[in-house]
């Protein structure tokens, strides 16, 4: 019991259902089956990007160019669909496939270079930005093929809600919960997600039970890139058209998002089920300030509370650790 007392997911998930009560208490929309589902539906791109964030807060690391790359990958399958058509298979392989190019990209400069992450991928996102804003020139691709559209509105499990209406479950959930379990099997499971963790924990001692340090960060930044490439095509279906513009300021809501499901930014800690439980409460937060009229400039505002007092907290916590140590003085 101590031991669950001290994790940071069972106080996000506590915060996350206080948080929900009090939502409720003021809207009775907040708990109906079609309000969860669109609550859901439109935090998928956030919550995949949270995932490969996660993995790159664990290496000690961080990427605030995700927004631009989600952002420019829609304009790439945007313009793909448009002049060329194609299906559904080649959406999602241009989609990753441009997305890992991205990664590998950052990656290699961090891992080869030794650039700091922040360095990097500020680096990426201005350059990025700055060359979709000289193609697109700002405009917006909405003729996007009725194929595309289509696939963007299946969805799976159709029920009757109290209210009579027919309510199913999108495939963008379906999507994003793929992401989860792969994401959460490569970190349990693999050689790599050990990797992760060793690397965010002690840099010198990952290095000398023989971790491929560059070959993993290259690798976490990588799936980052294919994860954008999801993002990008699940955002797409959603929105059916493709705004240059969408993702400013989206690095902080996923950074947020992780932080706040217990994830360290010294790296070292964190896990998917924190994430998930992280975008789960910024999707309250956000649809609790729409029902409950709370002007939206709240959000930004929040945002930054958040991570400023997720950062705070973790630095008091592990002073605290560091205390408790026992320090062993050696004489020479």
């Amino acid at each position: 019991m101590r031991q669950l007392s001290k994790s940071k997911e069972l106080w996000i998930f506590i915060i996350l259902i206080v948080l929900s009560a009090l939502i409720s208490a003021r809207s009775s929309v907040f708990l109906r089956p079609d309000n969860l589902i669109d609550l859901l539906k439109n935090n998928a791109v956030l919550g995949i990007m949270a995932l490969g964030m996660t993995l790159i807060i664990i290496t000690g690391g961080i990427d605030v160019s995700v927004g631009a790359v989600v952002a420019v990958l829609t304009v790439i399958i945007g313009k793909f669909m448009v002049t060329l058509g194609g299906n559904l298979f080649l959406v999602f392989l241009v989609a990753v496939g441009s997305g890992v190019l991205l990664g590998l990209f950052n990656g290699a400069l961090i891992a080869f270079a030794n650039i700091p992450p922040i360095v990097v991928t500020l680096g990426s996102m201005s350059i990025i930005n700055g060359l979709m804003l000289y193609y697109t020139n700002g405009a917006w691709i909405s003729n996007i093929p009725s194929w595309f559209i289509d696939f963007g509105q299946i969805t799976l499990f159709k029920f009757t809600d109290t209210a009579g209406n027919t309510v199913g479950v999108p495939i963008q959930i379906f999507i994003f919960l793929a992401m989860v379990l792969l994401t959460w099997a490569l970190l349990k499971y693999t050689l790599v997600g050990r990797a992760v963790y060793a690397i965010g924990g002690n840099l010198v001692s990952a290095r000398r039970v023989g971790i491929n340090i560059a070959r993993t960060l290259i690798f976490v930044y990588a799936y980052m890139g294919f994860l954008a490439g999801v993002a990008a095509v699940t955002h797409t279906s959603i929105m059916r058209q493709v705004d240059p513009n969408a993702f400013l300021g989206f690095e902080l809501q996923v950074i947020a998002a992780v932080v706040l499901g217990g994830a360290s930014l010294t790296g070292g800690t964190g896990s998917i089920i924190g994430t998930v439980f992280g975008v789960l409460f910024m999707a309250v937060l956000n649809n609790g300030l729409i029902l409950t009229h709370i002007p939206t400039f709240w959000q930004k505002i929040i945002v930054g509370l958040i991570i400023i007092l997720a950062v705070s907290f973790d630095v008091l916590q592990r002073k605290r650790m560091e205390k408790s140590l026992p320090k062993i003085d050696v004489e020479n």
